[in-house]
């Protein structure tokens, strides 16, 4: 029984290094179909600030264009915004839908949602709660925060700002 015990502990310990492993190498798509990751994006120098969306998301709809509005206004200095679908495959025209609706001008990704939602648990590790989710990376890559729900522009640009003043008093 007790040799039992060790391997069932040994088989879980695996079973989660490797969900975490297929967790960080979880690949999205651009909407041309190329691989992509969140990863990929961030460590620009910049601010990134990720919004989780579905086309049919009520919240997402009402808050699409405010973050339209915050790229175009950061972009070229110091934070910019990446769209995640979680609509998939099967709903891929109601995303193409939504990213021409808002006349979105930041880059979107669609997945599957349950591996975004694995993606969402291995980074922050906690319990993807819904759309629209909000992740935040620093300019060097590091994630910084994360939300449910919706995060005003205005409370971004607050954070970006205090965070900002302190490196540069800390420096």
């Amino acid at each position: 029984m007790r040799n039992t015990g060790k391997l069932l502990l040994a088989l879980l310990i695996a079973s989660i290094a490797l969900a975490v492993h297929a967790a960080d190498e979880i690949t999205l798509t651009d909407f041309a179909g190329e691989p992509r990751t969140i990863e990929s994006y961030a460590g620009d120098g910049r601010w990134l600030v990720v919004m989780i969306w579905e086309h049919d998301c009520h919240v997402c709809n009402q808050e699409a264009e405010s973050y339209a509005q915050f790229h175009e206004a950061h972009r070229e200095t110091d934070a910019h915004v990446l769209g995640v679908s979680l609509d998939g495959a099967a709903n891929r025209a109601g995303a193409e839908a939504f990213i021409e609706r808002h006349d979105l001008p930041f880059p979107n990704l669609i997945g599957e949602p349950q591996r975004v939602m694995l993606k969402y648990l291995m980074l922050t590790q906690s319990q993807f709660r819904g759309t629209p989710s909000i992740l935040l990376y620093d300019p060097a890559g590091k994630l910084r925060a994360a939300q449910a729900g919706a995060v005003p522009t205005a409370s971004i640009e607050a954070y970006i700002a205090r965070d900002s003043g302190k490196a540069d008093t800390a420096g």
